[in-house]
C-alpha cells in the first residue's frame, strides 16, 4: 500500500484492522473497508465534502448514465496509458465511486491497484460498500496522503489539486487525466439561475511538470426528467445560488434539455 501518515509522511503499514506507522500514528479501516486519513486538524468544517443527501442524488443521477460518455472516454485514455508492470491508479475527488470502480475494472487488467480519495466521509463510506475492489481513504487533495513515486495514472474529474502534489506522488513518466468544465458546460441550467451567463473559460489544461500528451472535447445533450434535473443542480458549485422557484421549476419538469461540455486532457509527468 502506497499510503503515508498525513501527520508525519511517514510510510503506512497496513495491519489486520488497521494503518499504522513507526511514529505510532495508527488509523483504523473502518467496517466497510475504507480508511479516514484525514486528521481533524486538517478539515475546513466539522464534516468536509458533501452531504450524504448530495451523494445520494448523485449518485441517482449518475447511475442513470448521463455522464457514463465522460467515464468512457476517460477510461479509453486510461486503457492506452496503463501498461503491463503498473501498481497504482488513484481517482483524486472521487465522490460514490461511479468512475473509479470502471477505472478499476481498466486497471485490474494489467494487475494494478486502484485508489478512491475523498474528502467527504459519506461518500468514501458510500463507495467502499458497492465497490470493495477499490482502495478508498477519507483525505484532502491539497495533502494527498501517499509516498512519492506511488502511481502509475491519476485521475481527476473537477477535483482540485496542487500541481505539487501530483507531481509527488506521480511516478516519473506516469500521467495524470484531468476532465474540466467547457465553455458551454450545463448552460441552460445556468441561464435559470444568473441574468448573465458567462461561458466558462476555455481551459488549456497544462499543469506544472507535465506535459499534454492528449486533449479532446465532449459535448452532448442530456434530458433530464424533473427529479433529475433537480440533483443534476445539487451537484453544480452554483447550486446555492439557485432560488426557490428555480428548484420548483426543475422538480415540475417533465424533460429538461441540457447540454455537456468537457474538456479532458492527459498529460504526462517527464521522466
Amino acid at each position: 500500500m502506497p499510503f503515508s501518515c498525513p501527520l508525519c509522511h511517514m510510510p503506512l503499514s497496513r495491519s489486520d484492522k488497521s494503518f499504522g506507522c513507526l511514529s505510532g500514528h495508527q488509523f483504523d479501516i473502518a467496517k466497510e473497508g475504507y480508511v479516514n486519513l484525514l486528521p481533524v486538524q486538517h478539515k475546513r468544517s466539522r464534516d468536509p465534502g458533501d452531504s450524504a443527501e448530495m451523494m445520494q442524488a448523485r449518485r441517482a443521477f449518475l447511475d442513470a448514465g448521463h455522464y457514463q460518455p465522460l467515464q468512457e472516454a476517460i477510461g479509453k485514455l486510461l486503457s492506452k496509458t496503463i501498461t503491463t508492470g503498473a501498481e497504482a491508479v488513484l481517482d483524486i475527488g472521487c465522490g460514490e465511486g461511479y468512475y473509479t470502480q470502471a477505472f478499476a475494472q481498466i486497471a485490474q487488467e494489467p494487475g494494478a491497484q486502484t485508489f478512491g480519495l475523498d474528502v467527504s466521509k459519506a461518500a468514501i463510506r458510500a463507495a467502499a460498500k458497492r465497490y470493495p475492489q477499490v482502495m478508498f481513504c477519507v483525505a484532502s487533495s491539497h495533502r494527498l496522503p501517499f509516498d512519492d513515486n506511488s502511481f502509475d495514472a491519476v485521475v481527476r474529474i473537477y477535483a482540485p489539486c496542487k500541481a505539487q502534489e501530483l507531481a509527488r506522488v506521480i511516478k516519473p513518466g506516469g500521467v495524470v487525466i484531468t476532465a474540466a468544465p467547457g465553455p458551454r458546460h450545463l448552460l441552460e441550467l445556468k441561464g435559470l439561475i444568473y441574468d448573465d451567463v458567462q461561458l466558462h473559460a476555455e481551459n488549456s489544461g497544462e499543469i506544472d511538470g507535465f506535459t499534454v500528451t492528449e486533449q479532446q472535447s465532449m459535448a452532448y445533450e442530456m434530458i433530464l426528467t424533473g427529479p433529475e434535473a433537480v440533483a443534476l443542480l445539487q451537484m453544480t458549485p452554483f447550486a446555492w445560488r439557485a432560488k426557490p422557484e428555480v428548484w420548483e421549476k426543475l422538480a415540475a419538469s417533465e424533460r429538461f434539455h441540457c447540454q455537456t461540455d468537457f474538456s479532458i486532457h492527459c498529460l504526462r509527468r517527464a521522466d
